[in-house]
């Protein structure tokens, strides 16, 4: 089990950036995705990083756009957010899990941090 926090959400335009940060109690050997859910929608997989550092981008629609990375001297792991739309409003999390980039078993959740997009 690990714990993990999230920040970095807030009101955006269209067309502009946010960087959201996920920090964990610990990162050695977990896997981190993100998600998001916004009301009335399903929860969807954004990307993903391995424990061994591979990167995957789940949603087609945030190729070319999002970018996750990490920093595990700090136990974060960011998605680098850029040209956004107002379809990309939604409360994202983190997640942790054992293993690879597969989108199950997510064990544990961020609080969620609300990211809107509008003008």
């Amino acid at each position: 089990q690990v714990q993990l926090v999230e920040s970095g959400g807030g009101m955006v335009q269209p067309g502009g950036s946010l960087r959201l940060s996920c920090t964990a109690s610990a990162l050695d050997g977990y896997t981190i995705g993100w998600f998001r859910q916004a009301p009335g929608n399903e929860r969807e997989g954004v990307s993903c990083i391995a424990s061994y550092g591979g990167k995957i981008t789940w949603a087609d629609s945030v190729k070319g756009r999002f970018t996750i990375s990490r920093d595990k001297a700090k136990n974060t792991v960011y998605l680098q957010m850029n040209s956004l739309k107002p379809e990309d409003t939604a409360v994202y999390y983190c997640a942790a899990r054992r293993g690879n980039c597969l989108m199950r078993d997510f064990g544990s959740w961020g609080q969620g941090t609300q990211v809107t997009v509008s003008s």
